[in-house]
C-alpha cells in the first residue's frame, strides 16, 4: 500500500481512512471492535470520528477498542467539535470555551493523552477566527492536539484561517473534510485549488453517495433499514431522482468493468486529483472486507471518463452540502 503525505506535515496516512459515524447508531460494540481490528490490521492507520457520534459512544467504541488490542500507537485518531453537546447557550460552536472543554471530553472517551487531528466539524460565523485558531493552538501546545483541521468549511473561510494562522503565528489548518462523490462534485470548483495551492490534505465524507452508487436506492420509495428512512431530514433530501438515474448507470458501469459498485465509487473518489483520502463508514466487518481491496487499486482513465459523463466535473446532481448553511449554490436537481 502506497501510503499518502497529509497536507504540508510529515505524516503519511493510508488512502482509505475508516470513518465510524455508525459505531453505536447501529453498529454494536462487539462488531465495531471487529471493524477497528480488521483496519488496523489491512494498514489503515486514521480513525476519524466526531464527539456528537452517538452522543459520544462512537468515541468510547474506538477507546476500548484500541485499549483492549493495544493498538492505539499504531494508528492517528481524528474526532470533531462544533455541533451542540448540551442544553447551554455555550455548549456548541467553536468558541475557546467550548472547543478546550470538546477536546478534554473527547480525550477521556479515547482513552487517550492525545488527539492526532482535531478538526471543527463545520464553520461557526459567530466567533471571531482569532479566538478559534487561539484556542487550537493552545491546545497544540499542551500536547491534547498534534494536528488541527476542519470539515465542511467554504474555501474561502478556510483560505482566510491560513491567512490569519500566517500573520498571526497560530497553528495552521494541515486538512479539510468535504462531502465528495460523483453527484456531488462542486468541491472541485474551488475548495480542491484552494486546498492545493495552499498544501492542505483533503479527507472526503460520503464516497458511496450514502449508498446511492451502490444501487442501496432504485426509487424514491426508500429502503426501510436506510438512513433516508431512518433518519430522514437532510439524509432523505439528499436522494433525487437524477441522482438515482446516475446511479442506475453507474452501477452497470461497474459491473461491465468486473467491479462492484460500492469499489468503484471509493475508487473514484480515492484517485481524483487532491484528494488524500476518502472516508469509508461500514456497519460490519463484512462490509469493511469489500472495501479493503480498493487501497491497492488504481482507476484507469477510461472509466474517469465515462464518469464524467454521467456527471460533469464542478457539478451535482444531488446535494450532499445541505448540512452547512452557507451552501446557496444550486444543484442541478
Amino acid at each position: 500500500m502506497e501510503y499518502r503525505q497529509l497536507g504540508r506535515t510529515g505524516i503519511k496516512v493510508s488512502p482509505l481512512v475508516l470513518g465510524t459515524a455508525n459505531f453505536a447508531d447501529p453498529t454494536p460494540e462487539d462488531e465495531a471492535h471487529r471493524i477497528v481490528d480488521r483496519a488496523v490490521e489491512a494498514g489503515i492507520n486514521l480513525i476519524d470520528s466526531g464527539n456528537v457520534y452517538a452522543d459520544g459512544e462512537s468515541e468510547r467504541f474506538i477507546g476500548r477498542a484500541l485499549k483492549a488490542s493495544g493498538n492505539r500507537d499504531k494508528v492517528l485518531l481524528a474526532t470533531k467539535a462544533y455541533y451542540p453537546t448540551g442544553p447551554g447557550p455555550n455548549d456548541q460552536g467553536n468558541s475557546r470555551h467550548q472547543l478546550i472543554q470538546a477536546c478534554q471530553d473527547s480525550l477521556k472517551r479515547l482513552q487517550t493523552d492525545r488527539i492526532d487531528l482535531f478538526q471543527l466539524h463545520r464553520d461557526d460565523p459567530e466567533v471571531p477566527v482569532e479566538e478559534t485558531l487561539a484556542a487550537l493552538t493552545d491546545l497544540i501546545r499542551w500536547g491534547m492536539v498534534r494536528y488541527i483541521g476542519c470539515s465542511t468549511h467554504p474555501a474561502w473561510r478556510v483560505q482566510e484561517a491560513i491567512m490569519v494562522s500566517e500573520l498571526k503565528g497560530y497553528a495552521r489548518f494541515v486538512s479539510e473534510q468535504p462531502p465528495y462523490n460523483l453527484l456531488d462534485r462542486r468541491i472541485e470548483n474551488e475548495l480542491v485549488p484552494m486546498c492545493r495551492a495552499n498544501g492542505l490534505g483533503i479527507i472526503t465524507w460520503s464516497p458511496m453517495a450514502m449508498g446511492i452508487l451502490a444501487k442501496r436506492y432504485v426509487s424514491m420509495d426508500f429502503p426501510e433499514d436506510s438512513r433516508a428512512a431512518l433518519r430522514g431530514g437532510i439524509y432523505a433530501d439528499r436522494v433525487t431522482p437524477q441522482g438515482i438515474e446516475v446511479g442506475r448507470r453507474f452501477v452497470a458501469l461497474a459491473w461491465e468493468r468486473d467491479i462492484s459498485p460500492a469499489r468503484l465509487a471509493i475508487l473514484w473518489v480515492k484517485d481524483q486529483p487532491g484528494i488524500t483520502a476518502p472516508i469509508i463508514g461500514p456497519r460490519t466487518a463484512d462490509q469493511l472486507d469489500e472495501l479493503l481491496p480498493v487501497l491497492e487499486m488504481s482507476l484507469d482513465d477510461e472509466v474517469r471518463a465515462v464518469c464524467d459523463e454521467l456527471v460533469p466535473p464542478g457539478s451535482a446532481v444531488a446535494n450532499f452540502h445541505n448540512s452547512a448553511p452557507w451552501m446557496k449554490m444550486t444543484v442541478s436537481i
